[in-house]
């Protein structure tokens, strides 16, 4: 058994050099877009949006870390900020009191109600115009099956599919 590199081909670096790139580029342009029009990070953007879209407008803390794709640790500093701002509240859960669940606030939906629209603009912009019907599916595609092996078990039911 050898434990020489597995280099990659040429092939392989015309297809991750631009994926690199994209790594880092797409979101520091999705972060300036949310800050400029919205006063937000993509993040807290993220943690609203996730909110907005749950039963009662409430998720448990742990869930909405995850949904976030972020730590428990970053996902309180970033809820203090967003309940700073009457955002979000927490609350004991009803069902388990071991757990916080954050909640949306009516402020908090209007917040994601204002934001919404640049976002997806930005969406679109960036990525989704540039791409035919049968990219998107692809794009779909690949993007849950390498975000299986970094999560498995967890692409399929976060993401629609």
């Amino acid at each position: 058994m050898t434990d020489d590199p597995r280099w990659l081909s040429t092939d392989e670096l015309r297809a991750w050099l631009p994926l690199g790139g994209l790594l880092l580029k797409l979101p520091a342009a999705l972060d300036a877009q949310m800050q400029r029009d919205s006063g937000l990070s993509h993040f807290e953007y993220l943690v609203l949006a996730n909110l907005s879209e749950a039963p009662e407008r409430t998720r448990r803390m742990s869930a909405l870390a995850a949904l976030a794709n972020g730590s428990l640790s970053r996902l309180s500093h970033v809820v203090k900020r967003l309940e700073a701002r009457g955002w979000i509240e927490r609350r004991a859960c009803p069902s388990d009191g071991r757990y916080t669940n954050a909640v949306l606030t009516d402020a908090g939906w209007e917040k994601v109600l204002t934001s919404a629209p640049g976002h997806v603009e930005a969406v679109r912009t960036l990525i989704l115009d540039a791409l035919s019907t049968a990219e998107l599916d692809q794009l779909g595609a690949v993007a849950r099956r390498l975000l299986e092996r970094l999560e498995p078990g967890d692409a399929a039911g976060a993401l629609p599919g």
